[in-house]
């Protein structure tokens, strides 16, 4: 499942926000029709559906990518479009790189929100290796311009080339293993590209 998010709004509410793993973003116009099921985004070959959420025109996406990249940017940059549209660049990634995981938090309220990535090994067996996590406050990545590259979120020590994990919103911040057991984040780093500290067990997801 990637999210769920309410189909009924009125003018002017938050509307649905989508992210692709090649880096498109979208936000539906929010015209839904009285079906079982629709489409909400024309993929491109090869892509999919990463992240879902509601974003208002003054509200922060934040996209972050498996080489560890974190570009943000205010939701008004992405105009709204028919459920067939393909959206728009959102994030450029470099090769081999994609999504993995879309954020959008109150474009008032950046200090109050966090970014928790996991960097692990591409050649490791999924859910297998701990890696090393990171915490830091959001408001420490610059913004940037929609459709341009990121900046570092998180420096790979030896061994570790891409992120296993990521997810932003506001803190606390929360880590679970693929049984639902919780997992103890590192405390909250200032520098937004350092390295993370060893974790003991693999981390199948973070969430508010």
């Amino acid at each position: 499942m990637i999210g769920l998010a309410p189909l009924t709004a009125a003018e002017g509410d938050p509307v649905l926000t989508l992210a692709t793993a090649h880096g498109r973003i979208k936000r539906v116009n929010g015209a839904y029709p009285n079906k079982e099921s629709w489409e909400v985004i024309t993929l491109a070959e090869g892509d999919s559906v990463v992240g879902c959420a509601l974003a208002g025109d003054t509200d922060q996406v934040v996209l972050m990518t498996s080489d560890a990249q974190l570009l943000r940017f205010e939701a008004s940059l992405v105009r709204p479009q028919g459920r067939a549209g393909q959206g728009i660049a959102g994030i450029r990634c470099a090769e081999g790189a994609q999504v993995i995981a879309l954020g959008v938090v109150p474009g008032d309220d950046l200090a109050g929100s966090l970014v928790a990535t996991i960097a692990s090994n591409a050649q490791a067996l999924p859910g297998t290796e701990p890696g090393s996590a990171k915490v830091t406050p959001l408001d420490r990545f610059p913004a940037k311009g929609r459709g341009t590259g990121g900046v570092r979120a998180q420096r790979f020590l030896r061994g570790e080339n891409m992120l296993a994990v990521a997810a932003i919103g506001p803190e606390p911040l929360r880590a679970i293993t693929a049984s639902g057991q919780p997992v103890e984040l590192p405390e909250v780093e200032e520098k937004r590209d350092a390295s993370g500290s060893a974790l003991t067990v693999p981390v199948a997801a973070i969430g508010s």
